[in-house]
């Protein structure tokens, strides 16, 4: 009975924080998935500009667009909130190339990619982060409107 009275107490305790921490888990979850993609957005950004171009044959270009990828799923049917959090988020992660003046045209990009089927990207991705070369062309599912995508997302960065 002595040993009950501390597992109950510890099921409570484990309880109360995890209904807590699910409360705060959409407004954490937004605002760093926000910040993972405006910082791989600033990488392909600098590399973009340097290059003219992303080149999806690159290991660090797949994993940057993966990262993208990965972390934009949210934004789709996003409520208010998720979307204010999501643009903090995103506005740090870029080191403020995303600003106030522009975050409303990256995220319209941002929303656009996310209805793209990128599945033969985000699997390139994941090999590529396994050391397996790319298999991706320019006829790949995705690849074209991707890359067209990412271009307008670019040019409101400018």
């Amino acid at each position: 009975m002595k040993l009950l009275k501390p597992i109950v107490a510890a099921v409570a305790a484990l309880t109360i924080l995890s209904s807590c921490s699910m409360l705060s888990k959409t407004a954490s979850n937004a605002t760093t998935s926000g910040s993972n993609t405006g910082t791989a957005l600033a990488a392909l950004y600098n590399i973009f500009k340097t290059t003219g171009g992303i080149d999806l044959s690159n290991l660090t270009n797949l994993i940057n667009l993966g990262q993208i990828l990965g972390n934009i799923g949210g934004l789709g049917n996003a409520t208010t909130s998720f979307t204010d959090q999501f643009s903090e988020g995103l506005i740090s992660g870029s080191a403020n190339l995303v600003n106030k003046n522009n975050v409303a045209s990256v995220l319209s990009g941002l929303k656009t990619l996310a209805n793209i089927d990128t599945s033969a990207i985000t699997g390139a991705a994941s090999a590529a982060a396994s050391g397996a070369p790319s298999t991706l062309t320019s006829s790949s599912a995705g690849v074209s409107t991707t890359l067209s995508s990412l271009t307008s997302i670019f040019n409101a960065l400018q």
